[in-house]
């Protein structure tokens, strides 16, 4: 019986990263936002780099890693740095580069207004690219006890001998 044969791990093959994403994917969205933004003039300033003599990585950079995070669930810097090494998408988005966790938190520290105000920008951005709905969307303010203690739980019996 035969079965489906995989791609030899010896063999070398010629393509690029951009190859590698398809051309809807909305990692495209991220790298297109922040490339058209003046990072400068949001407050986005250099970065510093703990290593001696290294040059700074790039606040754009930076903060195409942070909205991956951000839209992907990665809270975490050491994730975000292990997500470099591993994952296709991030690593075309940040071009191969591999900031470690202490940059990325340091970035995020820095950076808090600018992030805010890039964060409503984004929203404009998608707005104008036709990207949200646009509904109205009512959430209910209620709040309920999760737990039902023996004193607030009522039977006969007890409404009985409260009666």
């Amino acid at each position: 019986m035969q079965f489906i044969q995989g791609t030899n791990r010896h063999q070398t093959y010629f393509a690029t990263l951009d190859d590698q994403l398809s051309p809807d994917n909305p990692v495209r969205l991220i790298d297109a936002f922040v490339d058209k933004l003046e990072l400068e003039k949001l407050g986005f300033t250099k970065t510093s780099h703990h290593s001696e003599g290294r040059p700074p990585y790039h606040p754009g950079v930076l903060l195409k890693l942070y909205l991956y995070g951000y839209f992907h669930k990665i809270r975490s810097s050491r994730k975000l740095e292990k997500e470099c090494l591993r994952n296709i998408e991030l690593q075309w988005l940040i071009q191969q580069l591999q900031p470690n966790y202490h940059t990325i938190a340091d970035f995020r520290k820095v950076h808090v207004k600018p992030l805010q105000f890039m964060f409503k920008l984004y929203v404009q951005f998608l707005g104008d690219a036709g990207l949200l709905g646009k509904t109205t969307i009512g959430v209910d303010g209620s709040k309920f006890k999760a737990v039902n203690s023996s004193k607030n739980n009522y039977n006969q019996k007890k409404i009985d001998k409260h009666l």
